[in-house]
């Protein structure tokens, strides 16, 4: 049988328990036809065969980041970003400059901006923003979309200045004056922001209201979209990604992703879920079940609710079991707790899958609770429910992990340690007790849990090797920190097979043996060649996803 591309001179990880390395490997419609070394695979070549020079460079399954939000990562590869800025200065002049290349935008709008953007201890308000750009409305990003700091216009704009009353777990953050202070948290207090943006919003929309655009999009505003998230699967598939699990939802989505599908420009398969939001009534639950009916490929698919249960440590929403240091606050609960118990029993029993981010301790605890309450209100059964950063973990929790065959869905990068941001960030918002099981990566792998990686884009960035290398050669912080770092191998697997595991489609893809579908990785270098504090030096030569070249270097 005559292959359309092979693939030779690899050193391949092929996470086949019976063939874990190889040299070569065949493709056949779609699928890998064949795994050996490159004598035997380069005899299924014929004249129309695609020949793929490893070069000696590592050859994996194709990654699959299980956390991302696609159309809002898309849509920031176009905007300010702040990532590395320090102080009111360079604010200013980076803000100015890019507000002048973008006359017709209503709010000036940029991303990654750190929380101590204008120097350590320095508060960010909307006086300072006002210094930042006076004369036109400004609204920039925290990295973990939780916090977004406006200036005085752009409250105005939204009739926010003197407070509003906002979704539970949200909030608008209020000066001593009685005005707003600039500061917003979580989606139900930046949305109208945001729907202020070049994309309306829409962008977040599937995480904001988890509903459809209200009035609907325009076919100007569809086509606007649709080029945006074929740009950001073009960025995708550059990192040798084959697959996304997107964290929020709407038919909206699906929909356009559908379009880019009948295209030919869908170049990763996406997972899109439901997302259930704390305002929602269980009713809504029959939403899901159609998304799911109606969504079933091997390119485009929905079978799981997407939940929050919390907010994020930097900004003090995270929920914690005591308050934190210095703090009479314990974090906001985005739900009920008997309203969210509700939901996922009521989601397990309908048999969809159920991702719930859940960051502090007591937000880890209550996602415990309530899949423990499913499975003895429904029964247990394979559900490979997922629980979304894990950050603040306490020591009891960490062995109901594995009792209760929950997934750890972790992000490498967002740690401490992890080398993207500043380590002072989280550390000053926990007791010195609360580190030691903090990012418990390795803790949880050794348990015996199933751990997944992904990076949450546009938190981080979606390239993979960031990532890769903030789990094998994390920044070392010394106690009370403990070491987590990563085996390549556990790494690499995490980041593909175990993806693939986690979508129940394990039996298709994320390991390279015959039969399976053809989603590749080629890398530059050979991984296991390369010291970990290197392993940045790698980067993906070429992509194929279901045996088609979606990006070569």
């Amino acid at each position: 049988m005559t292959a359309d591309l092979i693939i030779l001179n690899g050193h391949l990880i092929t996470f086949d328990p019976d063939q874990p390395s190889a040299s070569a490997l065949a493709v056949k419609t779609g699928k890998i036809l064949a795994v050996g070394k490159n004598p035997e695979i380069k005899a299924l070549a014929g004249p129309e065969t695609k020949i793929i020079d490893a070069a000696g460079g590592t050859v994996l399954p194709g990654f699959i980041d299980s956390h991302v939000h696609l159309f809002g990562g898309s849509v920031e590869l176009d905007y300010l970003n702040l990532y590395g800025v320090q102080g009111l200065d360079e604010l200013a002049a980076k803000v100015q400059a890019w507000a002048a290349d973008c006359p017709d935008d209503a709010v000036v709008f940029a991303v990654q901006a750190d929380y101590s953007i204008l120097g350590p201890g320095q508060v960010t308000t909307r006086q300072a923003l006002d210094l930042v750009l006076p004369d036109r409305p400004f609204a920039m990003f925290a990295p973990d979309h939780h916090t977004m700091w406006a200036n005085t216009k752009a409250l105005e704009l939204v009739g926010f200045l003197h407070g509003k009353q906002v979704d539970k777990g949200s909030e608008i953050m209020m000066a001593a004056d009685g005005t707003a202070s600039g500061e917003l948290r979580e989606p139900a207090a930046y949305g109208p922001v945001l729907a202020l943006t070049r994309f309306g919003g829409r962008d977040l929309l599937g995480m904001v209201t988890g509903a459809d655009p209200v009035p609907p999009a325009t076919p100007e505003q569809r086509a606007l979209d649709k080029a945006a998230i074929a740009k950001g699967l073009r960025h995708c598939a550059a990192q040798g990604i084959t697959g996304l699990h997107n964290m929020d939802g709407n038919f909206y989505q699906l929909e356009l992703l559908s379009e880019l599908e009948a295209d030919g420009d869908l170049l990763c398969r996406v997972e899109v879920p439901f997302h259930f939001k704390n305002f929602d009534q269980i009713s809504r639950f029959e939403e899901a079940v159609e998304m799911r009916a109606k969504y079933q490929g091997d390119w485009i698919w929905c079978s799981r609710v997407k939940m929050f249960i919390d907010g994020v440590v930097e900004s003090s929403t995270a929920l914690m079991l005591e308050p934190y240091p210095g703090l009479d606050t314990i974090g906001d609960a985005v739900f009920e707790q008997a309203h969210f118990n509700a939901a996922i029993v009521k989601a397990d029993e309908l048999g969809l899958q159920v991702a719930v981010h859940a960051i502090g301790d007591r937000g880890i605890r209550w996602t415990l609770d309530a899949y423990e309450l499913a499975r003895t209100t429904n029964g247990v059964r394979d559900s490979r429910h997922r629980i979304e950063h894990i950050e603040v973990l306490h020591p009891d929790d960490l062995p109901r992990f594995k009792q209760l065959d929950v997934v750890a869905s972790i992000q490498p990068g967002h740690a401490p340690f992890g080398g993207v941001f500043p380590s002072e960030g989280v550390e000053k918002m926990l007791h010195p007790a609360q580190i030691p099981t903090a990012y418990a990566w390795q803790d949880l792998r050794d348990s015996g849990v199933p751990v997944i990686f992904s990076t949450d884009w546009p938190v981080i960035g979606v390239e993979v090797m960031p990532s890769v290398k903030a789990a094998i050669a994390p920044v070392q912080l010394g106690a009370p920190w403990r070491d987590q770092t990563q085996s390549l191998l556990d790494t690499l697997e995490s980041y593909t097979a175990m993806n693939a595991w986690v979508e129940f489609n394990e039996g298709k893809k994320g390991r390279l043996m015959p039969g399976m579908l053809a989603d590749i990785a080629v890398m530059s270098h050979d991984l296991q060649a390369l010291a970990p504090a290197e392993i940045t030096t790698a980067s993906c030569v070429a992509t194929i996803a279901g045996g088609r070249v979606t990006y070569e270097a």
